[in-house]
């Protein structure tokens, strides 16, 4: 998952249950019952929506106790991974790997099970073959099996807009903002309005979001070109969403929240802003963070300028693991086509399998805390056309350094320009 890119539930009741449980546990490698219990450890951040399915997976498989430890902030996540992996324990059996800090961890492969050996070879077929890539070593080993991908939206809050005197319904939304440009101009508008919200919660957002988009006519590069070398000075990705992200801020149109904050985290519950760029992935940290008392306040719209993706995760197994082949079923488990539905259902992470993807009854699916969203079909119609963007393997380092500085500016510290200095210069010492 983006610069954070961070994952029971309102449509948990929706879920596959019994045989169609049963019939996606073959689709892991089949093994016996333990002859003793033993728990398996599974490290998330974010919201996976893979509670339901711990339960299932128990219930097939007597004992074997699955034990979550999810936190919510990718930035607190993976340097506690980095630790673990260091010292040769402490990490869990199965480990999430967001798609920003994956190259990262490929290139420490001798601490990784390879998931080939016991059967993810022939789920090659089921996955994106970009997605499967991002997982696999030249050498074909399988360091971890994907789970979602982020393809983008816009949500907004209906009470806000129509407060502004703007439509409401998602489809006039949509058509409010088919550019960048024509959303900041809807921003304005919203803003004379004075409803006491800001038009966007960060600029980090919309950082996030336009570069995904405008890396896709650069050769899917940002930060780095493709021999790793740091072009964040002349990458028209970078310029072009870094002027997308500076024009909200410059235009009054953002609030002073911090993403990943607590008070960014409280924003959505209490009208703080009424529009956030919003991969899949989002909706679940949405309906959390806004609580109960909001639901049917948000809504999904299209992303200004079409498409795009950001983030998505990954499953492996460290090679510290004490059940490696257990841990590897788990694994494989979760990454199957109808657990990729399930967690889509319980949290929005949009499937990264081939079949899900075209599946219909997934397309029809809808959210009843976004308003009967057809989430789905927004999220769904457009993600076997996805293009990733290439990530280095200091792709995180730099991007984090970016948002820094681009919250430097939003907090009046410095101006747009030295923002943008600001940003290089951090950028060249953390490519190192």
């Amino acid at each position: 998952m983006a610069h954070i890119r961070t994952r029971a539930r309102t449509l948990i009741g929706l879920i596959l249950a019994g045989a169609g449980v049963l019939a996606a546990s073959a689709c892991s490698e089949a093994i016996s019952a333990p002859e003793r219990k033993i728990t398996l450890t599974v490290d998330t951040f974010g919201k996976f929506g893979y509670d339901e399915l711990f339960r299932q997976y128990e219930r097939s498989h007597p004992g074997v106790t699955v034990k979550s430890r999810a936190v919510e902030n990718l930035d607190a996540y993976w340097p506690k991974l980095n630790v673990y992996l260091a010292a040769g324990s402490g990490a869990g059996d199965v480990v999430a790997m967001e798609e920003g800090v994956m190259p990262f961890y490929k290139g420490q492969q001798e601490s990784f099970v390879d998931l080939a050996q016991f059967g993810a070879g022939r789920m090659k077929a089921d996955f994106l073959p970009w997605k499967w890539g991002q997982g696999t070593l030249d050498n074909g080993k399988v360091v971890g099996l994907g789970t979602d991908i982020g393809g983008l939206a816009m949500c907004y809050r209906k009470d806000l807009f129509a407060k502004a005197g703007l439509p409401t319904d998602r489809d006039e939304v949509s058509k409010l903002w088919p550019t960048w440009d024509a959303f900041r101009q809807t921003g304005l508008r919203f803003k004379a309005a004075n409803t006491g919200a800001a038009f966007v919660d960060s600029p980090d957002q919309i950082l996030t979001a336009a570069m995904s988009q405008a890396a896709a006519a650069n050769n899917n590069v940002t930060y780095f070109d493709r021999q790793d070398n740091l072009i964040i000075e002349t990458s028209p990705a970078v310029k072009t969403a870094w002027a997308e992200a500076t024009s909200v801020v410059a235009a009054g149109l953002t609030s002073r929240v911090v993403t990943w904050t607590d008070a960014w985290h409280a924003g959505f519950r209490d009208g703080t802003f009424a529009t956030t760029a919003c991969p899949s992935w989002m909706l679940g940290i949405i309906e959390d963070s806004a609580g109960p008392q909001t639901k049917d306040k948000w809504d999904v719209a299209a992303i200004p300028g079409g498409g795009g993706n950001w983030g998505g995760s990954f499953l492996a197994v460290p090679v510290q693991s004490k059940h490696q082949r257990e841990a590897a079923d788990l694994a494989m488990f979760l990454t199957s086509p109808a657990s990729h539905v399930a967690a889509f259902k319980a949290v929005g992470a949009l499937p990264s399998d081939v079949k899900s993807l075209k599946d219909p009854e997934f397309l029809a699916l809808t959210n009843p805390y976004f308003g009967n969203a057809p989430v789905g079909r927004i999220f769904g119609e457009g993600a076997l056309a996805i293009q990733p963007m290439y990530v280095a393997v200091r792709h995180r380092p730099v991007a984090e350094a970016t948002q820094a500085a681009l919250d430097d500016y939003v907090a009046g510290k410095i101006n747009a320009e030295a923002a943008w200095q600001q940003a290089v210069a951090a950028a060249k010492r953390k490519a190192i």
